[in-house]
């Protein structure tokens, strides 16, 4: 069925006219403001009484209404303008549906979960209509308004489902988007080890690891699946910690899952408005986790900065923190982040980063994206690199402790220096003597 998305936009409109008159009513009444639920439930009301009105002026000029079928895809195409993506909606509700890229708004490329990409219709009539799109959307998503304009041509947000989207402006011939799905929400690692993505012992390891307090940094390549894994990590937390998270954009929702983690703090990166003023940077954001009374600090990733403070973090006693970062291996982790340290306001010597790293961090995990297919059709993505910290002699001294066999088999390779403590928690080793 083709919806016409001149109608869709039209009635978006008037839809969202009314509800915005309904809010000022409620206000100069002194009503509490309807909570989200409550405002979808009247949207739709809305949406109702806009299609009928719209049937109504067809029948009285003598053209054909909308039949029962198309009037459902325009209200379903009204509710996604006003409360989703728009025409982005159907590939969100796509569960094989893993990247889409917008170069353009004509120009639509989805990667498939198996490694399929097909160029799709339009999301927008225009590139205009087009950011007009993303400009609601980063004024709704997130814990506070980000703007996208000339003046702020840049932008990364949380779309409601989860996934999160990059989009860029006036810097790029044509407003260009890519969105990445997070198609798994609440993951375990009892699922990983299920679709390959780590083996058995490695998941035992891992859950001990945690279970231990000790602190893991995840690295890998841009959508190796760093993020589920943390998610994946910190569901092996005892419900009982009190987490605080600190993100750029907020993504990780650990605080949707209250059964797994009631007590959550999310932080997200705030940026500054037009005249420049307000920013709160990730580092700032980690030093006021500290105040908050964290059992564990979580930052979703290491990108600049904030690194020197996490880690500081890690060895104040913040035992048992997360984070991801990108790097091609688990070895480069150490340059990647001696990299940042220099960019710091600290500007830590080598030396004294490598000293830092070697107090703070216990476990480097490195995963990976591969173009071959797991069980099911599905890019592999595995576990194939685990790197434990055993000091500083000049530099960042680790043994790996798991490693990937010529038969690409992730087996044992090193024995390890905390052996004893994670077999207080549940580890037993099987490749070891």
């Amino acid at each position: 069925m083709t919806i016409d998305h001149t109608l869709v936009k039209r009635f978006r409109q008037e839809v969202g006219d009314r509800l915005a008159h309904q809010r000022r009513l409620d206000q100069a009444s002194g009503l509490v403001p309807m909570s989200g639920e409550d405002e979808r439930q009247f949207a739709r009301a809305l949406i109702a009484q806009v299609l009928e009105e719209f049937a109504r002026g067809e029948i009285g000029v003598g053209r054909t209404p909308p039949t029962a079928e198309e009037e459902e895809g325009l209200a379903a195409g009204i509710h996604a303008a006003l409360f989703g993506v728009g025409r982005l909606q159907p590939l969100l509700d796509d569960p094989e549906v893993e990247n889409i890229d917008i170069n353009g708004c004509d120009r639509v490329f989805v990667g498939y979960a198996d490694g399929q990409e097909i160029m799709r219709e339009p999301v927008a009539e225009s590139d205009e209509e087009l950011v007009e799109l993303i400009q609601i959307l980063a004024a709704y998503s997130g814990l506070s308004s980000r703007p996208f304009d000339t003046a702020n041509p840049q932008l990364d947000l949380r779309l409601p489902d989860g996934s999160r989207l990059s989009a860029v402006m006036d810097v790029t011939i044509r407003p260009s988007i890519s969105i990445r799905r997070s198609r798994l929400g609440k993951v375990f690692l009892s699922d990983l080890v299920g679709n390959g993505t780590l083996t058995a012992e490695l998941g035992r390891f891992l859950s001990a690891a945690v279970a231990a307090r000790k602190n893991i940094m995840i690295s890998g390549s841009t959508n190796a699946g760093k993020t589920t894994l943390l998610r994946a990590l910190a569901n092996e937390i005892p419900p009982s910690e009190r987490l605080i998270t600190v993100e750029r954009a907020l993504e990780l929702g650990l605080d949707q899952f209250s059964e797994l983690h009631p007590n959550v703090v999310a932080f997200e990166q705030r940026l500054p408005n037009s005249e420049g003023q307000g920013e709160i940077t990730m580092a700032e954001l980690v030093r006021r986790s500290l105040r908050m009374n964290p059992s564990r600090v979580i930052v979703g990733e290491v990108l600049g900065d904030e690194i020197v403070t996490m880690l500081n973090a890690m060895t104040q006693g913040n035992d048992g923190s997360l984070s991801t970062i990108h790097a091609n291996s688990s070895m480069e982790v150490f340059n990647r982040i001696a990299t940042y340290a220099l960019q710091a306001t600290e500007r830590l010597p080598i030396d004294a980063t490598h000293m830092l790293i070697a107090g703070a961090i216990d476990f480097v995990v490195f995963i990976e994206k591969r173009n071959e297919y797991a069980a099911g059709g599905r890019l592999r993505r595995f576990v194939s690199s685990v790197r434990e910290v055993a000091g500083v002699d000049g530099r960042v001294l680790s043994s790996e402790v798991f490693a990937l066999s010529p038969d690409g088999r992730v087996l044992p390779h090193a024995p390890l220096s905390c052996m004893e403590e994670l077999a207080h928690h549940g580890y037993d080793p099987g490749g070891w003597s």
